[in-house]
């Protein structure tokens, strides 16, 4: 984990390409979210996490990578893999089983979006929520969508 002189809070870790491994982060997420000072967020940022590390475990390619970057104004989860696929959101049905990652990270997250790697196949997704009672706006992201957005990137 690293601090910067301005409050950036950033940790990142290697992901093995293995199922079992997005328990294991979760658990890492949630030392460093109780480090940081950010317990109240836990619960959202780990089930998002869960969903976004599942979906580049289950489809992306290895390497994949996660990080957590907070201010005194918001907290972002990325997760990046190499996988030549895009995330989309599925029109579901009521019976369906899969499918509802990227609905679920909408519903807990303030702000996701996608971004493809400029250096070849691959992505990161991300999920970003403000800190309540800061007084400050936070910037808007150049890629992204606000709870409740539309894209055809998503």
């Amino acid at each position: 984990m690293t601090t910067t002189p301005d409050g950036l809070r950033t940790a990142c870790w290697d992901i093995p390409h293995d199922p079992a491994a997005v328990g294991r982060a979760r658990d890492t997420i949630k030392e460093t979210l109780a480090g940081w000072g950010l317990r109240d967020l836990t619960d959202d940022v780990l089930l998002a996490a869960g969903e976004l590390l599942g979906n580049a475990v289950s489809h992306g390619a290895p390497p994949i990578r996660l990080s957590l970057w907070a201010t005194g104004i918001d907290l972002c989860v990325r997760v990046t893999d190499h996988g030549t696929g895009r995330p989309r959101r599925l029109d579901l049905g009521p019976e369906a089983v899969h499918g509802r990652g990227l609905a679920i990270v909408a519903a807990l997250a303030d702000q996701f979006g996608v971004i493809p790697l400029p250096e070849g196949p691959g992505k990161t997704v991300w999920a970003r929520w403000l800190l309540r009672g800061t007084g400050t706006q936070a910037a808007q992201p150049v890629i992204g969508l606000s709870r409740g957005g539309e894209s055809d990137d998503l």
